[in-house]
Formats: C-alpha cells, sequence, structure tokens
C-alpha cells in the first residue's frame, strides 16, 4: 500500500474580533487606505508584524486571556504604525507611535 504523500493543509486561523476600527487623525494622513487594510488584515489573521520575542508571547497569552492585541506595522514609505485591539474586543486602533 502506498501512503498518502499529501501534505497536510493546517485550518485557518480564527479571525481576532476587532470591533469598531477606528483611526487616528495623524496616522490617517500619512498612512494609505491599502496599507490601513492590509495590516488590519495581517492583524486579524495572527501576522502582528514587527513585533519582538517578548511581545508575541504576550500576544499569544492574550488570546487565550482576552487581553488586548497589539501589533506594529511600516508603511511603504517606512512610517512606523500601531494597530490595537482593546482586551474586550469592542475596539481596533490604528495610530501611529506619537498617538500612543
Amino acid at each position: 500500500m502506498i501512503a498518502d504523500k499529501q501534505p497536510k493543509t493546517a485550518s485557518p486561523p480564527e479571525p481576532l474580533e476587532l470591533g469598531q476600527v477606528v483611526i487616528t487623525a495623524a496616522a490617517n494622513a500619512v498612512l494609505s487606505p491599502e496599507e490601513v487594510l492590509q495590516a488590519i488584515s495581517r492583524h486579524t489573521y495572527g501576522d502582528w508584524g514587527d513585533l519582538d520575542e517578548e511581545d508575541r508571547r504576550a500576544n499569544k497569552r492574550a488570546l487565550m486571556d482576552c487581553g488586548r492585541i497589539f501589533s506594529v506595522y511600516h508603511s511603504a514609505k517606512h512610517v512606523k504604525f500601531y494597530i490595537i485591539t482593546e482586551w474586550n474586543r469592542m475596539y481596533t486602533t490604528v495610530l501611529l507611535p506619537d498617538d500612543y
């Protein structure tokens, strides 16, 4: 009998509940809508961008304990920005570091 050599595909992760998505005026002024939407999609599915390992572990704990989820991204023009989903999943905010 020949074993099935088809690769097993993992089921996609459950999307993060975002609640109402808002963006600060400063972030809205410098980020393109496409970059924001792409980053929100990444955030929703657990790609938290440029986080260090400690913050990644904190996000994993937050998923289990209903904590705040934090992501860091950079625009095509090298503008650093954050996406934060609150612990109660009622709000997700796109903001610049100076807005924090």
